[in-house]
């Protein structure tokens, strides 16, 4: 075998590229893997299958060759989920890559649970299976989705059922399927197609049962994480008590079975018939009741002294009225009689005071006639200078006037006489 390298001038035969590539894979020895058997064909006393990636789209060939066949379980076939131990072999004259198999057997039922156990932990640790994230279904929906298999009892059991309980109730169904690899990715796509459409208030995912590990894909994390982020409420109805999957912890409502889940999503016509005519009857009982205490107690008000004879209520009030006006129109009296002492009493000061009093006892009162020498007209005479002789003047007596005319002051002997 030659290492120099190829060229365009000096290339590499076929045989020695495959040669390179057989040893090359050779040196890698045996490993062990894990994944789904998605072919199986018996020829010869030799299997020729296929063995899938669990979660991605992967696929490599196998060969068990008669020898090894006897070692490995009888029961092995197409679906199983298994480990094997492999030795990479290419084959130089077909140019193919197969795994040969030194020993396969299947995945054990506690590896699985371990796993479940440990993703169960996870997820509760982040919190997807807190019941404060758990929905309310709604009442009466509109339109319910569904995610289940093709023409499946699943799906015929929750049409069946809610349309018994509901005739109107409207489906919107998704086919995935429901065992087998696919089931991750085409549950996953149909939760999120349902959770994406505005008209459906509900969603059911619902398989007929079956045993543990056909029943893994709803164990799978990104089904579970689907059904987590999911807005519509989501009803899982895989119909399996024991070993349950992860969707039943993290979905808003577990149904047993899928008829358990129409029966709760779906409220039986029925049953909310007679509801109503129950609370229509103790409706009307209790109004009748409430009548009834109503006209009892106007009655018994009736046969009380103040309604059963009202005039005694005027005749009462009529003697307090007149024993009132009474004392009100005495209160009057003083007060007007008061009231007549007192302008009495004031009248009587008020004459005391009163000019006319002085005039009636023979004083007079003197007034210029006429305005002389800057000394306005009508003034009083307060001293004998202010009537020099002539000066006309006006005498007010208790009785009427008299005009007068000054002679100037009068003598000594004069004053004196009429002092």
């Amino acid at each position: 075998m030659s290492d120099a390298p190829a060229t365009m001038e000096a290339p590499w035969p076929v045989a020695l590229l495959g040669t390179k590539l057989r040893d090359y894979i050779d040196r890698l020895g045996t490993v062990w893997v894990e994944g789904e058997i998605t072919q199986w064909g018996a020829s010869g006393g030799n299997v020729y299958g296929k063995l899938k990636d669990l979660e991605i789209d992967a696929t490599v060939g196998f060969t068990i060759w008669s020898s090894v066949r006897a070692k490995i379980p009888a029961d092995l076939k197409q679906g199983d989920h298994v480990i094997a131990l492999v030795k990479p072999n290419y084959w130089l004259k077909g140019g193919t890559l197969t795994m040969q198999v030194m020993a396969m057997k299947h995945v054990g039922i506690g590896d699985l649970l371990e796993r479940l156990e440990r993703l169960r932990r996870q997820l509760a640790d982040e919190g997807l299976f807190d019941a404060s994230r758990k929905r309310a279904l709604p009442f009466l929906p509109q339109c319910i989705g569904l995610v289940t298999g093709k023409d499946s009892d699943a799906e015929k059991d929750v049409l069946r059922n809610a349309e018994l309980r509901w005739p109107s109730v409207r489906f919107r169904v998704v086919h995935a399927a429901v065992q087998g690899d696919r089931t991750p990715g085409e549950v996953v796509s149909a939760i999120q197609t349902l959770d994406a459409d505005p008209e459906v208030d509900v969603i059911i995912v619902a398989r007929g049962g079956g045993d543990f590990q056909n029943l893994l894909g709803f164990s799978d994390e990104r089904v579970v994480r689907a059904a987590a982020a999911c807005t519509t409420p989501l009803v899982s109805a895989i119909g399996h008590e024991a070993d349950r999957p992860l969707l039943d912890d993290v979905a808003d409502l577990r149904a047993s079975t899928p008829t358990d889940a129409a029966k709760r999503v779906v409220p039986d016509v029925a049953e909310e018939f007679a509801r109503v005519q129950q609370a229509r009857v103790r409706l009307s009982s209790r109004v009748t009741s409430l009548l009834g205490h109503e006209i009892d107690r106007l009655a018994t008000l009736r046969t009380r002294p103040a309604l059963a004879d009202p005039s005694w209520i005027v005749d009462s009030r009529a003697d307090e009225l007149t024993r009132t006006v009474a004392r009100g129109a005495e209160l009057i009296d003083r007060a007007v009689e008061r009231s007549q002492r007192e302008v009495t009493e004031l009248r009587s000061h008020l004459r005391a005071l009163s000019p006319q009093r002085t005039l009636d006892r023979g004083y007079a009162i003197v007034q210029r006639a006429d305005p002389e020498a800057g000394v306005p007209g009508g003034a009083v005479i307060r001293a004998e200078g202010d009537a020099p002789a002539g000066t006309e003047l006006l005498v007010t007596l208790a009785s009427g006037a008299i005009g007068a005319s000054s002679t100037g002051p009068a003598t000594a002997a004069a004053r004196t006489d009429d002092e």
